[in-house]
């Protein structure tokens, strides 16, 4: 079991929460993706070895790592939800407007963009989102 697992296997634990097969399989799917899956594809991955799984446990699972911080709900209008277990860093996303892949990346400078942000208008600011949209490589590819 990875370092990350483990830590948040005992979060959880430390919230009273119990570990089930299916919440460790849906925590250890979502900290060992980078791909920020849906519900939907997390079920279809697991759903092979957890034939009695519903989506509905699924959604749960996601509803309880959520309250204890250790996924972020990542919403784009109308499509369905995309969770993100890389909680620990600030990053942003860039979206593929063809295939919808999601990556993460790094820029420090947004921070300042917060400062100037509560400077300018006198917000206390608690958070801010950044996404960019664009063909993603693989898609690229197949274009050519």
């Amino acid at each position: 079991m990875s370092q990350r697992v483990e830590k948040a296997v005992e979060i959880l634990k430390s919230t009273g929460v119990r570990m089930t097969p299916q919440r460790h399989a849906i925590l250890s799917y979502l900290l060992d993706s980078m791909s920020h899956p849906t519900a939907d594809e997390i079920y279809k991955a697991l759903e092979g070895k957890f034939p009695n799984m519903s989506v509905a446990t699924v959604y749960n699972n996601l509803r309880v790592f959520k309250e204890a911080g250790l996924v972020r709900e990542l919403t784009y209008g109308d499509a369905s939800s995309r969770f993100d277990a890389n909680v620990e860093e600030d990053h942003y996303h860039a979206i593929c407007t063809k295939c919808g892949a999601i990556r993460d990346f790094h820029f420090p400078y947004l921070q300042d963009v917060e400062e100037a942000a509560a400077e300018s208008v006198g917000f206390r600011v608690t958070g801010h989102r950044m996404e960019i949209y664009g063909v993603c490589e693989e898609c690229q590819k197949k274009a050519h």
